[in-house]
């Protein structure tokens, strides 16, 4: 059975080398794939793993779509694609090959011919390619923008986590004690620094994480000292990237 997707060009391989094709002639169908927005004659793959595929037929046609990847990464990231079950992978081989010797034993008078018949029906052939690929094109934008949706909708399920500055400045006394008990202060402690803060940033705010070391202060006996030392802090900001990850 053979089903026809867009596949990202990074999940294919293909066992034929790329040096066996024209630089010039890859460097050319890769602009005309760019500018036509897909491949004439989409590729067979078959599935080697979840999402990774190889090339069964249209080794040229990958290799193609490989430098138009790299020409435009976002306009040529996918590919239109057979993908083939393997229960007919040696059918669609040989039906592969002898289509291409049948081709080539054509003489060149019947190729003229038979071209100038062809006209029509390739005209009518590449107007529906066009219009598969379009379709195809339009489900890929609509799918994207379904993704970015859904994207947005997580974003808002979870709140955004504030840096340790932002925490000084910002949080209320209750959570920003219960962040500092989480750093490893005891529950008193905790909340004399908590106070601390609330009247220190009132004056004004924390310019840095230095200034909060040189300015809150606690009082122990009858001194005023300073509550969070710079190495505590250090653990203050390594336990509050922990919360975060």
């Amino acid at each position: 059975m053979m089903k026809f997707y867009l596949v990202d060009v990074k999940s294919i391989t293909s066992d034929v080398p790329q040096s066996n094709f024209s630089e010039s002639d890859l460097d050319h169908l890769a602009d005309m794939l760019l500018e036509s927005g897909g491949i004439v004659k989409p590729l067979v793959l078959k599935a080697t793993g979840a999402e990774t595929y190889t090339v069964v037929d249209g080794h040229l046609g990958y290799h193609v779509a490989v430098r138009a990847q790299e020409k435009n990464p976002r306009q040529g990231e996918m590919v239109n694609a057979f993908v083939i079950s393997p229960k007919v992978e040696n059918i669609v081989v040989k039906q592969a090959t002898l289509l291409k010797e049948i081709e080539s034993l054509k003489k060149p008078g019947e190729q003229i011919f038979q071209t100038n018949a062809l006209e029509p029906r390739l005209a009518n052939l590449e107007l529906r390619l066009e219009k598969q690929i379009n379709e195809l094109k339009s489900e890929l934008t609509q799918e994207r923008q379904r993704l970015d949706d859904k994207f947005k909708q997580l974003e808002k399920k979870f709140p955004k986590q504030l840096a340790p500055l932002q925490v000084f400045n910002d949080l209320g006394v209750s959570e920003l004690v219960r962040k500092l008990q989480n750093a490893g202060f005891n529950p008193q402690k905790a909340k004399k620094i908590g106070e601390s803060v609330e009247k220190e940033r009132k004056k004004t705010q924390f310019t840095s994480l230095s200034d909060v070391v040189t300015r809150v202060k606690i009082t122990s006996g009858k001194k005023q000292v300073t509550a969070i030392s710079k190495n505590k802090m250090v653990d203050i900001i390594d336990s509050w990237s922990s919360e975060s990850a």
